[in-house]
């Protein structure tokens, strides 16, 4: 049995490789909102990050997520993504 090849993608906040799956994709959308994208398959700009607050907030705080989706995220989007994080564990 071959094993299956499993994307990488790297986390915009602490730069960690990983498995496409163990990361949230967050998506930029035609209407210039960013979401976190669950299903994978939203079309638009995607960017990654780590499920834990840590990493969340990094990439709020430093711009990262605004640099890596190439857009201004706005307070109000900002506000959403800062409620979504703490959802997130802590530490993974």
């Amino acid at each position: 049995m071959k094993n299956r090849h499993t994307p990488q993608r790297s986390c915009v906040a602490c730069r960690q490789t990983k498995g496409k799956k163990f990361l949230i994709r967050l998506v930029r959308g035609s209407n210039g909102m960013v979401e976190p994208d669950t299903s994978l398959q939203k079309p638009g700009r995607g960017a990654y990050l780590c499920p834990q607050k840590k990493c969340w907030e990094t990439a709020l705080k430093k711009n990262r997520l605004e640099h890596a989706l190439q857009t201004k995220i706005s307070n109000e989007n900002h506000r959403i993504l800062i409620e979504y994080s703490k959802t997130l564990p802590e530490e993974n």
